[in-house]
């Protein structure tokens, strides 16, 4: 049988470890789940996570240059990864808190004797279960500044693998993980090849720009790639990711939550600038893009400022034929990390990005700042219409999928347990 909240032992945050069950931590979730009858609603989590080098004796299987595979068995520990081969990008793991988020440091809850199921497959049917779920993309964690390394051809291969690997042993487990590959953008030819090997596969729901270090977005050397997904009718996202180098304002800041508040936020920042500004939109108007894991206080300030810009300097930008704003309101926007503080402000920020469209519910979990469904849910403001668009129904559109909801009573393909 599966266990239900009143099996489950709710831990203290001081009670959990590396090792400690998923369900445990989100047994509060569960019972909010149950409590607010998400039974009704469409559930689609936009921006989950992996801790993808736990596996990484597997990934590297997959990497064919031999040089390249050669030194990523070197920076293999024990059967996990150092972070070396990934982080040339001067950020720190600060996600822990020195150690006081432990499962920030990698999960090594027991998954049970399953050997025909990767633990990456388990730990996710857990957490939405526990959160109510019905369908969930997944992202890696390390590999998100693996953009950011100074190699395109290592960055290539790795991606290369990961996808590999990901689609292999990972995406079969259960017909609830939504897929994008990585796109390795260094390098343009392997980002097109990436696009070509996986553009028909039905589990594959779009394609992800994690970083990004040599060329900006609007490059042209990426129009054939846009417009590959374009006529694919597959969206990009562009997930954003934490920066510490220490050139640039970036570097002067002295505290990971600064750097947290304001490095994910500039990431999209600067690429949605240079996407809009120069055009992308009108060259493709049919290319959905998806800009995810950068909170949304930022958009009604961006909006304003590139209009206002607009207004004094269009000659700056002849491709655009509306405001920059307008354009903004048509792309696709996740949750994480949402800001509370003004609910006066987060309601007009909703209305102000058309939301009830566009927006898309994630947890980012299992990430020490992840959300709920509640936080859309509880919403007062919100239309009970605009409350299930944007818990599951923006995200079919978005990615083109007829999803359906898996009612309670539905078969799943579940651990059982021993209570």
């Amino acid at each position: 049988m599966t266990r239900r909240s009143a099996s489950l032992r709710e831990v203290s945050p001081s009670e959990i470890v590396r090792g400690t069950d998923t369900r445990d931590m989100l047994a509060r979730a569960q019972r909010q789940a149950e409590d607010r009858s998400y039974d009704d609603y469409l559930i689609v989590d936009v921006d989950a996570h992996q801790f993808e080098t736990q596996s990484w004796p597997q990934i590297v299987e997959y990497v064919k240059n031999p040089v390249i595979k050669g030194i990523a068995e070197s920076f293999e520990n024990n059967g996990r990864m150092y972070p070396g081969i990934l982080q040339s990008t001067g950020w720190p793991n600060y996600q822990h808190m020195a150690g006081r988020i432990p499962h920030e440091r990698g999960l090594e809850e027991p998954t049970g004797d399953a050997p025909d199921v990767h633990p990456d497959v388990v730990l996710a049917r857990r957490a939405m279960d526990s959160m109510g779920i019905d369908y969930q993309v997944v992202f890696p964690t390390p590999m998100l500044v693996l953009g950011l390394h100074p190699e395109p051809e290592t960055e290539a291969a790795l991606a290369e693998a990961y996808n590999a690997w990901m689609m292999e042993r990972v995406v079969p487990g259960d017909d609830r993980l939504l897929f994008l590959p990585y796109v390795p953008f260094n390098d343009p030819a392997a980002a097109e090849a990436t696009v070509r090997e996986y553009l028909d596969n039905p589990r594959v729901a779009g394609f992800v720009v994690t970083s990004c270090r040599y060329r900006p977005v609007h490059h042209n050397c990426y129009m054939r790639l846009y417009s590959m997904l374009e006529e694919a009718g597959k969206p990009i996202a562009f997930h954003a990711g934490p920066n510490w180098e220490k050139d640039g304002y970036v570097g002067q800041l002295n505290r990971f939550l600064t750097v947290h508040a304001v490095s994910f936020a500039l990431c999209n920042i600067v690429h949605l600038s240079n996407w809009v500004i120069n055009g992308i939109p009108e060259r493709f108007p049919r290319l959905k893009s998806i800009w995810v894991e950068s909170g949304l206080s930022w958009l009604p300030f961006v909006m304003q400022r590139l209009d206002s810009e607009y207004l004094m300097r269009s000659s700056e930008a002849p491709l655009l034929r509306r405001m920059p704003s307008d354009y903004i309101r048509e792309m696709y926007f996740t949750n994480q990390p949402m800001e509370f503080t003004s609910p006066r402000m987060l309601e007009a920020t909703f209305a102000e990005i058309n939301a009830e469209t566009q927006l898309l519910y994630s947890s980012d979990w299992p990430h020490w700042d992840f959300d709920l469904p509640s936080v859309i849910f509880d919403l007062p403001f919100l239309s009970d219409e605009a409350r299930r668009n944007i818990m599951g129904l923006n995200a079919c559109r978005a990615f083109g999928l007829d999803l359906k909801k898996r009612s309670p009573g539905t078969p799943r393909t579940q651990e059982k347990t021993d209570d």
